[in-house]
């Protein structure tokens, strides 16, 4: 099994950032949008419709109101007669250091989502790519995380390995369990008939190369990563950098 360990301490930084983040509003809306999506595509219930079930346990656990989550559905659904019409679009990147980046955009106005993914990008040192240039970098992953206070490694792989996952690494929170795309739903269910509980479960771009980058290379991308997330159109980021432990320590002491 070849190690992610560039995903997960990418993850760790980014889950990190998201439980001392301030703008909850903004992480709500791009929760909501996932719920709309998904309910949009797959119908409203949750037990025939796997995508919707996961977004809305994700909205769940960071603390989306349920009057919120309930109202997402119908909208998506169609059932309270408003209609979503949501465009998924890719953007790819380049950041200092030559580190590759995938923007994942959902938006309902295609020219401002551009405009907005290119001003982030160029006021940041960044660049826009051509399409193509930065995605064969990166393969569709399920990743399911794990919270590690009450479960084991051991625990953990005795229930998903049967189920058909690729990897589990450790990961901030606990641990991380890679799986390919397809298989996210049935290796999520195996955790759960082992009683095991998950943060959240989707499916991600992770990078087959990883980049190792010093301490400012990566402060000058968590900052691009900002400046993009800043933005409503923008529901995901993803990134090939590498850090070292040294770095790693490095940046805690930023903090």
């Amino acid at each position: 099994m070849e190690s992610m360990s560039g995903h997960s301490k990418w993850a760790t930084t980014k889950h990190k950032k998201a439980v001392i983040d301030a703008r909850r509003a903004k992480s709500f809306a791009k929760l909501i949008k996932n719920i709309e999506v998904a309910a949009k595509l797959g119908g409203a219930d949750l037990a025939g419709n796997p995508t919707l079930y996961d977004a809305v346990q994700k909205a769940k656990k960071t603390s989306v109101p349920n009057d919120n989550i309930d109202r997402a559905i119908k909208r998506g659904a169609g059932i309270s007669g408003e209609s979503i019409e949501y465009l998924n679009i890719m953007y790819e990147g380049y950041g200092p250091g030559g580190v590759a980046l995938m923007i994942e955009c959902l938006t309902d106005n295609k020219n401002r989502a551009a405009a907005e993914v290119r001003t982030a990008l160029s006021r940041n040192g960044a660049t826009l790519a051509d399409p193509g240039s930065v995605a064969y970098n990166f393969s569709r992953k399920g990743v399911i995380v794990v919270g590690g206070e009450s479960t084991t490694e051991d625990d953990i792989m005795m229930a998903v390995l049967e189920a058909g996952a690729d990897d589990v690494e450790p990961h901030a929170q606990g641990f991380e369990v890679i799986t390919e795309a397809h298989d996210l739903v049935t290796v999520r269910t195996a955790l759960q008939d082992a009683g095991i509980d998950y943060e959240s479960a989707d499916v991600e771009f992770v990078p087959n190369l990883k980049v190792e980058v010093d301490a400012e290379t990566a402060r000058k991308i968590f900052r691009i990563i900002d400046a993009l997330e800043d933005s409503d159109d923008v529901q995901n980021v993803y990134s090939n950098f590498d850090l070292t432990p040294e770095v790693q320590a490095e940046l805690e002491a930023d903090d």
